[in-house]
């Protein structure tokens, strides 16, 4: 994992690293259900940081080893033995790497293998797609061993479902399917199969690189932006010049490519800028 890694005191065999054709295939392999301490947030924060550093790479499928479990979430165990507190500095990234990383211009996409439980899904919640194979389920527990799920799921789930399905979520620890995360729109695609979900991620991520990197970058930043507000005050921030990445992509290269290729009815060839 590089300097980035090093930098950040992270430990590399717990996170696997891969570049597929420029989309970063991360796997989180902590036996025997992925749970995630300080070490290993701090790794998953430097991969997410090499995505946004690395002009090649356009996108990240985060995934867990195995079939049983995505993710475990917050690793009890090493709280329990007294080294890593309930506050405990996770990194730059908050917890997991992703929960608190707020200006990451490359879309990550989660394929859900297993189960997704506390902290797994709320890492599941932090990326901006997520595909789930269709033996997935999701819960948020926390409420059962005295605390809540204060790295982000109770702050994101709200606006990703109905208020009273979220909070029965919360409130209860209930487990949800795959199948039924996709009725509420939580997750993007349910596969079959053995490693279809990252199949299926991988696929998606392509897609998404087939469009302008400066485009892609300003739809993230506009929907983060923008993501409070109304219509008209949305339409205020965008165009109220403080937004960089969409100006950027007003003024770039690539915007005037993408009509040319069109009307020359041929592929588009990006630059970047």
């Amino acid at each position: 994992m590089g300097e980035a890694a090093e930098e950040h005191g992270a430990r590399s065999e717990a996170v696997r690293l891969e570049d597929r054709d420029g989309i970063l295939l991360i796997t989180l392999d902590r036996p025997k259900a992925n749970a995630i301490d300080v070490a290993t947030s701090r790794a998953l924060y430097a991969a997410f940081d090499r995505l946004r550093q690395e002009d090649g790479l356009r996108a990240a499928v985060l995934t867990g080893a195995g079939e049983r479990f995505f993710s475990a979430g917050w690793d009890l165990k090493a709280a329990a033995a007294g080294g890593e507190g309930i506050e405990a500095d996770h990194g730059p990234g908050g917890f997991a790497g992703l929960t608190e990383l707020f200006d990451l211009d490359k879309p990550v996409i989660a394929a859900v293998n297993g189960l997704a439980v506390g902290g797994g899904f709320e890492l599941a919640l932090a990326a901006d797609l997520i595909v789930a194979e269709e033996h997935a389920e999701f819960a948020l527990p926390e409420v059962g061993i005295g605390m809540i799920p204060d790295s982000g799921g109770v702050l994101r789930l709200p606006k990703r479902l109905p208020r009273a399905v979220a909070s029965e979520l919360l409130l209860t620890g209930r487990r949800m399917s795959a199948g039924e995360a996709a009725r509420w729109g939580l997750v993007n695609e349910v596969t079959t199969g053995p490693g279809s979900a990252v199949e299926s991620a991988l696929a998606l991520g392509r897609r998404i690189a087939e469009g302008a990197p400066l485009a892609v970058a300003a739809v993230q930043e506009v929907l983060r932006a923008t993501e409070p507000l109304g219509v008209a005050d949305g339409y205020a921030r965008m165009r109220g010049g403080a937004l960089p990445r969409y100006r950027a992509m007003l003024d770039s290269a690539d915007a005037q490519e993408g009509p040319r290729a069109f009307a020359e009815k041929r592929a588009p060839r990006w630059r970047g800028r």
